[in-house]
């Protein structure tokens, strides 16, 4: 299944930065990082639910979730893995009650055939980082729950690079060739990642900063995502870092798109405040709001510049909703 693959990738010239090497350098290691950082979860979770001792286990795994999440078409779309993956935003609170169902509640749902069949909202990360940063005591004892939950991310992420691997990174690399039905020009993968990348951004503008950010009159810092573990400013920085090297392996001939990228990720570099509760003050708020300002203006100039470049436009896809 992968000998076309390798062909497609050898014959790309390396000077000539387009959609395999979007796949080859970032898609594929992408999800190769996050496979081994769940696995490597899920086996210290199976030796100790200790939540001191698995805490940087779950960083490293968010860590490697964050570098490819804005990759939302194929295998992992097919199953809807990536809501199991992370369940945020999560505005009704679906998740908590859910989760606290479960750990009332019978031992079988956790086994990996009946764990799977368990809400989204319950599962994944976030589900993950409730029961490794509690913000009050649990209701039961969540060993049984941890090491599910952990297994779980482990067996999703090990699914969607093993698909990638066995025959749809081939689907995407033989695009406009004789049999492929998914794909029947080259340009419709050029248009499913750069929509992958504009959409990404989308997020981080809206969702990430502009949760947090709410409004002047009434801010809203709770609503941060991965809040208990400290996570909000740096997965915002590593979505920067991640979509940026997108962007690169799709066309280096871009120089506007690149010089946005590093304006927004000097922004938040520069920005000391892990959990942006800082909205809630002018000072600290225009900080974040400026940040939010560069990613509108990231988003804009990806548009014009890499559009025109790609020779395609933004599309539908899975984020926008039916």
């Amino acid at each position: 299944m992968l000998r076309s693959l390798f062909l497609t990738l050898a014959l790309a010239s390396p000077a000539m930065a387009d959609f395999p090497e979007t796949v080859k350098n970032h898609i594929l290691p992408g999800y190769a990082s996050f496979a081994s950082a769940t696995k490597a979860l899920a086996d210290a979770a199976a030796q100790s639910c200790d939540p001191v001792t698995l805490q940087p286990g779950f960083n490293l795994a968010f860590d490697a979730w964050v570098a490819v999440q804005h990759v939302q078409f194929g295998p992992i779309a097919a199953n809807g893995d990536a809501l199991a993956i992370e369940f945020w935003p999560d505005p009704k609170g679906l998740g908590a009650k859910a989760q606290r169902g479960i750990l009332m509640g019978d031992a079988a749902a956790l086994t990996p055939e009946h764990f799977a069949e368990q809400s989204v909202a319950a599962r994944g990360l976030i589900g993950l980082e409730r029961l490794l940063y509690p913000a009050e005591p649990l209701p039961a004892e969540p060993c049984p729950l941890i090491r599910a939950t952990a297994a779980d991310l482990a067996r999703m992420a090990s699914e969607v690079q093993k698909a990638w691997l066995d025959g749809y990174a081939d689907i995407v690399l033989t695009a406009g060739e004789p049999g492929n039905t998914t794909f029947l020009t080259q340009a419709e993968v050029r248009q499913a990642l750069f929509t992958q990348l504009i959409t990404g951004i989308e997020f981080l503008r809206d969702q990430r900063l502009g949760r947090p950010l709410g409004t002047f009159d009434k801010p809203r810092p709770e609503r941060a995502e991965a809040r208990a573990s400290g996570r909000s400013l740096t997965n915002i920085r590593l979505s920067l870092q991640a979509m940026k090297a997108m962007a690169f392996s799709l066309t280096p001939d871009a120089p506007l798109t690149m010089a946005a990228f590093d304006r927004a990720l000097t922004l938040s570099t520069k920005l000391n405040d892990p959990v942006l509760a800082g909205v809630v003050t002018p000072a600290d708020r225009l900080k974040v709001e400026i940040l939010q300002q560069s990613v509108t203006a990231l988003h804009d100039t990806a548009v014009k510049e890499l559009g025109p470049v790609l020779d395609v436009a933004v599309g539908f896809n899975a984020a926008d909703g039916d």
